[in-house]
């Protein structure tokens, strides 16, 4: 979340993002910057486009996005499947 033109004052943000992760049994502190994180995580896990994730997320740097897909266990689960089939 930022500050500039969000609507959403930051302080704010933090007692939703504390307030729903204590409501859901968290022992960790969470905050608003940690659900886009694993917005990134779960589209690259599903196979998203990184361009796509990049532009989602608005991200100038193709950089940042690769964060995400780098780390994506996932991401080639298909390709090991197939492995017959690519030989």
């Amino acid at each position: 979340m930022s500050h500039i033109d969000s609507g959403l004052p930051v302080a704010s943000g933090n007692l939703l993002a504390s307030g729903a992760a204590r409501t859901a049994g968290f022992d960790m502190k969470i905050h608003p910057h940690m659900l886009r994180h694993s917005c990134g995580y779960k589209l690259a896990n599903d196979g998203v486009d990184t361009r796509t994730i990049q532009s989602y997320l608005g991200h100038k740097s193709i950089q940042h996005t690769v964060r995400y897909t780098e780390l994506a266990p996932t991401r080639f689960k298909s390709l090991f499947r197939d492995w017959p089939a690519i030989l």
